[in-house]
């Protein structure tokens, strides 16, 4: 991605801090919140490596296309998964961007391009999404009313912990936003 190197490694951080999360998530004795965190963990990580700056490293030509194929693949998985799971809708609409910027990076020109780049609708509307998203997260994230005893025996543990959950979604989202912004 450009814009300015510290922007960079701001993002690289978050987004690889909630996908080690993600994996901690894994470890759950809920199947289908296992099989989420996993998909979760990948963006995360996929988001992360993406997100360093141009100025240290500047993957080859090739990486762009591995990138697409590989989010082309989970998106196919999401898109049978949300046969069940609406939350999966969620994961085909942030895998199908993360290919769209895959193939934009990979048809831009030079490794330093600004601006421009894209399908300026589709950028638009993808923008839209993760904006009305991040704002629905932070929403759900606010307290309502009773406060359950967290770190009591027999208590939910640290995968289990579904405000946790939601902020990483919230964080993903946030630099999912931050990406589009700087196409």
């Amino acid at each position: 991605m450009h814009g300015s190197a510290s922007f960079g490694w701001l993002l690289v951080a978050l987004c690889a801090a909630t996908g080690a999360y993600c994996l901690l998530r894994m470890r759950s004795a809920v199947e289908e919140q296992r099989r989420t965190a996993g998909g979760e963990a990948l963006m995360g990580f996929g988001m992360a490596a993406m997100a360093v700056p141009a100025a240290v490293f500047t993957p080859p030509a090739w990486a762009w296309s591995a990138y697409a194929a590989v989010f082309g693949a989970t998106a196919l998985h999401s898109l049978w998964s949300a046969r069940t799971s609406p939350h999966h809708r969620h994961h085909l609409v942030g895998e199908t961007a993360m290919v769209y910027m895959s193939v934009v990076m990979a048809v831009s020109p030079g490794p330093h391009h600004h601006g421009g780049a894209g399908v300026p609708l589709l950028t638009g509307a993808l923008l839209l999404y993760f904006a009305g998203y991040v704002l629905l997260s932070g929403v759900r994230l606010v307290p309502t009313g009773t406060v359950a005893a967290v770190g009591a025996p027999g208590g939910t543990r640290w995968g289990d912990r579904p405000e946790l959950a939601r902020a990483c979604r919230l964080s993903m989202g946030i630099a999912m936003v931050a990406m589009l912004l700087t196409m």
